[in-house]
Formats: C-alpha cells, sequence, structure tokens
C-alpha cells in the first residue's frame, strides 16, 4: 500500500517499522517540527523524525495543516491511507478525506475508554486490570471513529505508564502489521455510546502525593505518573520522586514510615521500591536510605 505515515515520540517508532518492513511504500513522513532542548535550547527533531531520516524517508514537518495549501500537498501525496500514531496535530476533515481509504489512527486504550491525550497513565491511575490498542477509522470527533481491530493487553500489578507504553507500542506495530494487508475488507465497529471516559492530559497538580489517600490510590498514582512527571512527596523540605511501589500491609499516621521505605496511608500502606531524589538520578529505595537518614515514626510529605 501507499502510506502516508503521522508520529512524533518514541511510541510511533516501531509502527513506523512495521508499516517499512512490510513492505509498504511510505510516501511522506508528517511530524511535529524540531523543539528546542537541552542546556543550550537547540531545536532537536523528534524520535519519528531521526528514524524516518534514518530509513531515507522524506520528512515533512508543518506547524499546522488548516491551510489550503499543506492540505493540497497532503493530498498530492495520492496515498491509499494515513496511518497516524501519537501525531500531535489537529487533521481537518480535507485531510482526513484525502486518502483512498482515509486515515487510521492507532490509539493506546480499550475504546471508548480513554479517548485523548494520556490514555496510559490514566489507565493505571484508574486502577484498570487491562486496557487494549485499537486501530481506528479517524473522523473529527476526538477519538471517536469506529475501531477496525482491537488488540487487548493486560496490565501487570507492578506495571508503570513506561513498561505499558513500550508493551502498547509493541501491540500498535503488531496490529498495523496485521491490519494493513486487510483494512479495505476490514468491517468498522461503532464506538458504543456507554463506558466513554476521557484520558486528561497530566496535570502536575496531580503529582503530589497525599498520604491521606487510599494505599491502592496512592500506589496506581506512583506507577501512573513514573516517569514522568513523577509522583513525589517531601523529605526533609526537598522533594523525592516516588517512581515504583506495591500496595503492603501496614498502618499508622498518613505518611509515617513503618518499615525501611514503607508508609502508611489513610488505609494500608505502600512500599516504594525506586526513587529519584531532588537534582539526582532514579535510584533504588534500598540505596537511597542508606544515606537519607530515614527511621521508622519519620514522615514523608513533612512540608504540608
Amino acid at each position: 500500500m501507499r502510506v502516508i505515515f503521522m508520529g512524533t515520540p518514541d511510541f510511533s517508532v516501531p509502527v513506523l517499522d512495521a508499516i517499512f518492513d512490510g513492505g509498504n511504500e511510505i510516501a511522506a513522513v508528517y511530524t511535529q517540527p524540531p523543539r528546542p532542548a537541552g542546556r543550550g535550547k537547540k531545536e532537536r527533531p523528534g524520535p519519528v523524525h531521526q528514524h524516518a531520516e534514518a530509513l531515507g524517508l522524506e520528512v515533512r514537518h508543518p506547524t499546522s495543516l488548516k491551510g489550503e495549501e499543506e492540505q493540497a500537498a497532503f493530498a498530492a501525496l495520492n496515498a491509499d491511507v494515513a496511518v497516524v500514531v501519537a501525531y500531535g496535530l489537529l487533521l481537518p476533515q480535507a485531510v482526513l478525506d484525502a486518502p483512498r481509504l482515509g486515515c487510521v489512527n492507532v490509539h493506546a486504550s480499550d475504546l471508548p475508554r480513554w479517548r485523548g491525550a494520556a490514555p496510559i497513565q490514566r489507565a493505571i491511575m484508574a486502577g484498570d486490570l487491562r486496557t487494549a490498542v485499537c486501530l481506528m477509522q479517524m473522523e473529527a470527533g476526538l477519538d471517536t471513529g469506529p475501531v477496525l481491530l482491537r488488540e487487548p493487553v493486560a496490565i501487570a500489578p507492578d506495571e508503570t505508564a513506561a513498561t505499558l507504553h513500550d508493551k502498547l507500542s509493541l501491540a500498535g506495530a503488531d496490529i498495523v502489521r496485521r491490519g494493513l494487508p486487510q483494512l479495505a475488507s476490514l468491517t468498522p465497529q461503532p464506538q458504543p455510546d456507554e463506558g466513554v471516559t476521557y484520558a486528561t492530559k497530566i496535570d502536575k497538580s496531580e503529582a503530589k502525593v497525599d498520604w491521606t489517600a487510599p494505599a491502592a490510590h496512592i500506589d496506581a498514582q506512583i506507577r501512573g505518573l513514573s516517569p514522568f512527571p513523577g509522583a513525589w512527596t517531601t523529605v526533609g523540605g526537598k522533594r523525592l520522586k516516588l517512581l515504583l511501589s506495591r500496595v503492603a500491609n501496614g498502618a499508622g499516621t498518613p505518611g509515617e514510615v513503618l518499615d525501611g521505605l514503607k508508609v502508611a496511608c489513610g488505609d494500608g500502606a505502600v512500599e516504594i521500591s525506586r526513587v529519584q531524589p531532588e537534582g539526582k538520578g532514579p535510584m533504588d529505595a534500598a540505596d537511597w536510605l542508606r544515606g537519607a537518614r530515614i527511621a521508622p515514626g519519620d514522615r514523608l510529605g513533612d512540608d504540608a
């Protein structure tokens, strides 16, 4: 098939590879423009941009697709389909209609649950036991289009946003690898009206741990925000990011250290196994504890 690929972050790269390795003709790769990054704020192309260039593909990075000139350039590619994976720009109707088979989107949730920007984090934070990758026919609404293929993915008890991201990225590549050859014959399944939820963008204000919450909630918050932006608490007035945890037996005053880095919550306790102190890199909690001078009875979140 003649394909336009549209994606930007690491999540999208395996899907691009699946299309490329499947013998399809990639007419062009659309991605977000290079962004300032690093200490020098030098413009740096994103992961898809870099990977597409390494494959020798044409890369386009318009700031918008709303203009007639950009839409005409898109239509002139005469593609059979556009595959969209975490692209980051709104696709106007003229763009959606341009390819012969329209535009399909790889969405990292069990639609209609978790439509929107942060489905991976929201699924973990909500305590979901499973999610999915969907290949969806795109339309003007936010992730409202009919589903062409669905691949269920289990959420493990120790799942973080990082590990689930990688699982779903590979599942997305697989669903595109299977779906593209039979795309014209797939039967679109309209999404039901029941069960719709929205995965709103993560706000930094959600990252501070409230130790009065139940242990299950805090554990899901920690894992769902790991590694970025990272759930955090304070120790001695300094921030400590909490990157990996599990629900544990124990009780005490919310925020009280019970043993090691087992911490009492409003109901139950969580055991923290990986942290990132302010100004330092991630490390195992046991390594941090050796120099942290934390003892049972101390409280985290002591600046609240």
